[in-house]
């Protein structure tokens, strides 16, 4: 669905374990244009508990979009993104891929575990603000999402 559309703020699903990483996606998100609200968790198994809405994550809504780091303790985000792939409600919420590889291993396994896109995280600070920024104004204003199944 297009942002215009949305009488609600965006939900957006940060799973990152680098603190400095999620406080500058943070931030760069709350200056945007578009209106939303950002939750994060640090690895694979929170994001499933999140998405899954199990025990703290109770009652929480189906985010719109998902950035996900791929090197995380306990659960990598290759490991959550095959997970939220097979998952009939799960499968439809685009999920981006926000790392700091650059392999073309990495690129290659992610896009043939579905995901949506593969971004390298910038070290620049101003590339990296430019970046997230980026992120949300393609999803938000451009593409029409499909309806929320979870």
């Amino acid at each position: 669905m297009n942002r215009s559309n949305r009488p609600q703020p965006i939900e957006i699903l940060l799973v990152d374990d680098s603190a400095g990483d999620v406080r500058l996606a943070v931030e760069a998100l709350k200056e945007s244009k578009v209106s939303n609200r950002v939750f994060t968790v640090s690895d694979g198994v929170e994001a499933m508990a999140f998405l899954r809405k199990e025990g703290k994550y109770k009652g929480m809504r189906c985010p719109d979009l998902i950035l996900l780091d791929l090197n995380m303790p306990r659960k990598d985000g290759r490991e959550t993104l095959a997970e939220i792939k097979l998952d009939p409600a799960l499968k439809f919420i685009p999920v981006v891929i926000l790392t700091v590889s650059s392999s073309d291993e990495d690129v290659f396994k992610a896009y043939n575990l579905y995901a949506n896109c593969y971004i390298t995280k910038p070290i620049d600070l101003t590339q990296f603000t430019r970046v997230v920024n980026s992120i949300d104004e393609f999803w938000f204003t451009i593409v029409k999402l499909p309806p929320k199944l979870c």
